[in-house]
């Protein structure tokens, strides 16, 4: 059928990357994306820093694939830094199928979640979403809010509280970047990023680097620092 004006605009992926760090599940994987899509080129990497690495050396890719328990990872921070390196849907395949885990990956970028045991058909539906430019979210499972109102208001308040570099170093977190290339960055020793990032998951009252970055991604952040940054 010809296309129209009213026909979705439909994306086919050719060429996948997985990023998991068991043989045997990417192996399925590769098995399960070629049967329900036209993907026909499959890079794997068991690590994120090796699939960086790839990405940076040219690899084309249109569909990643991504566990969130890596080796070289914790939470969120992967997902983050892949979705500073690739322009191509990211989509999430784990075990921890709860609706917050699946809001916060949606809410920290990704362009959809698959239950890692999930039915070949639910992957068939995620594929075909994904290429239409939608997001996936699997059912039984809903997108919960970022955060309600109190607490949105009371995380402004925390960023507010943070000094003008800590703010930029936080920003430069968002972005993906690890201490040694903050400290790059911004001329400064890493040891001085590392004593600032503590200082900044206090004031946010997180326990690790991802939680802040969800904080700031839930609140604006980029709007909360040009309108109540106070001075250093």
């Amino acid at each position: 059928m010809p296309l129209t004006s009213e026909t979705p605009d439909i994306r086919q992926f050719h060429a996948a990357l997985i990023v998991d760090d068991h043989p045997l599940f990417c192996d399925a994987l590769s098995m399960t994306l070629q049967a329900v899509s036209s993907i026909n080129s499959m890079h794997t990497s068991p690590t994120l820093q090796s699939a960086l690495d790839l990405l940076n050396q040219g690899a084309q890719v249109d569909l990643v694939v991504l566990d969130l328990n890596l080796p070289d990872v914790k939470g969120l921070d992967g997902l983050v830094r892949l979705r500073n390196a690739t322009t191509a849907p990211i989509v999430v395949v784990s075990s921890m199928a709860e609706n917050r885990i699946i809001s916060s990956v949606i809410h920290a970028g990704a362009a959809g979640f698959i239950p890692k045991h999930s039915q070949r058909d639910v992957f068939h539906k995620a594929i075909d979403k994904l290429q239409a430019g939608e997001t996936f979210i699997p059912d039984g499972y809903q997108l919960l809010e970022e955060v309600d109102t109190a607490d949105k208001d009371d995380a402004v308040k925390r960023l507010a509280s943070l000094t003008n570099q800590q703010a930029r170093i936080l920003q430069l977190i968002c972005e993906g970047k690890l201490n040694k290339q903050i400290a790059f960055d911004l001329s400064i020793a890493e040891t001085t990023v590392k004593a600032h990032v503590t200082a900044i998951m206090r004031k946010l009252g997180v326990q690790s680097r991802t939680q802040a970055v969800l904080i700031a991604k839930q609140t604006s952040f980029a709007n909360v620092l040009h309108d109540t940054t106070p001075p250093v």
